[in-house]
């Protein structure tokens, strides 16, 4: 038995890469980063979605990929396992669908049912669109939420992993407004265990995690707001009373300067573009978007479908290559 094939034998295949939105570049990158591969990576990696339009993409792209049915499967051999799920109706181009917002929502749901049978182990995901996804009926504020329908959770975070910055958010994909109401003692108590847990799990013994204020200067005494005082603080407390190494409310207009400087782990940030601006403006093109709280685990790209550049030929995996990296790493198989 060779190493791919005993290493499949003792818990399935490594990642199950989901094709994404098939109307964007997801089918073109998730071809780009198995080309890469070498074949007995590949072997680790089985592939979700419509066979079809994957060979299209293989294609396009000049890529030697020979795609087989997950049944037929030999792992290590170089081909790639895919698990089908076929698209329904058409999914022009470069353009929202509802045909395409179904075939990325029952790809999500089929990864998930392999991971759950133990078929694989960790789900790596191109990215969706969401309008495409509302077309369609999933009214899922993206692929967090979904997964957390999916596997019953009943919650997630969202953790933005790099290599200068990492940031874990309180709220993600709600308005402003909301994101101020979701910040409670209780929601940023929980962001920070589940901060804390995988970092562990990635092998960091004792994270040390800031959490950033939600007002101008942490609300300057209660001149801007009082929730940095009244909710923030108090939690932060009582997450050091149970022996995390946690600081804050530390002002968001220097916390994240002071964590790419090495003085933190893990930033939580209080909503969407407070994490997001900082993460993606120091390592655009190698964060990884990852899932906790779920029972499944799940890496991501942390960008969109690129309908503009759609099966042109032109998109680049890097970002997607970090996430299977990443991925492999959660697995226990390794990674580069």
């Amino acid at each position: 038995m060779t190493e791919a094939q005993s290493k499949f034998e003792r818990g399935g295949y490594e990642t199950a890469i989901t094709m994404g939105d098939p109307a964007g570049i997801g089918p073109e990158i998730v071809c780009r980063a198995l080309v890469a591969m070498s074949p007995a990576e590949r072997g680790r990696s089985l592939a979700v979605g419509d066979p079809a339009i994957y060979r299209r993409a293989a294609e396009m792209i000049e890529a030697e990929l020979e795609f087989v049915p997950l049944e037929m499967a030999t792992p290590g051999d170089g081909r790639v396992a895919v698990a089908e799920v076929a698209a329904e109706g058409e999914v022009p181009d470069g353009r929202i669908g509802a045909a395409a917002g179904d075939l990325a929502f029952r790809c999500v749901k089929r990864a998930v049912e392999l991971v759950q049978a133990g078929r694989a182990r960790v789900i790596v995901t191109a990215p969706l669109n969401k309008a495409a996804l509302h077309a369609a009926g999933h009214h899922y504020d993206g692929h967090t939420g979904m997964l957390a329908a999916l596997t019953g959770a009943p919650s997630s975070f969202m953790l933005l992993a790099s290599e200068r910055l990492s940031t874990l958010h309180v709220s993600t994909h709600v308005s402003l407004r909301g994101a101020i109401e979701r910040v409670t003692e209780r929601r940023i108590a929980e962001t920070v265990a589940a901060g804390h847990a995988h970092l562990v799990s990635m092998g960091i013994e004792a994270p040390r995690i800031a959490v950033a204020g939600l007002n101008p200067h942490c609300g300057e005494g209660g001149i801007f707001g009082d929730e940095d005082e009244r909710i923030i603080a108090p939690a932060v407390r009582a997450l050091c009373r149970r022996g995390f190494d946690v600081q804050g409310p530390i002002s968001a207009d220097t916390v994240f300067y002071r964590a790419s400087r090495g003085e933190f782990d893990l930033v939580v940030a209080q909503y969407h573009d407070q994490g997001h601006i900082p993460v993606k403006l120091i390592a655009f093109d190698t964060t990884v978007n990852v899932s906790l709280g779920l029972p499944v685990q799940r890496t991501s790209v942390d960008h969109g479908t690129a309908f503009d550049i759609a099966w042109q030929g032109r998109a680049d995996a890097t970002n997607l290559g970090a996430a299977i990296a990443y991925a492999r790493r959660l697995a226990g198989g390794g990674g580069s």
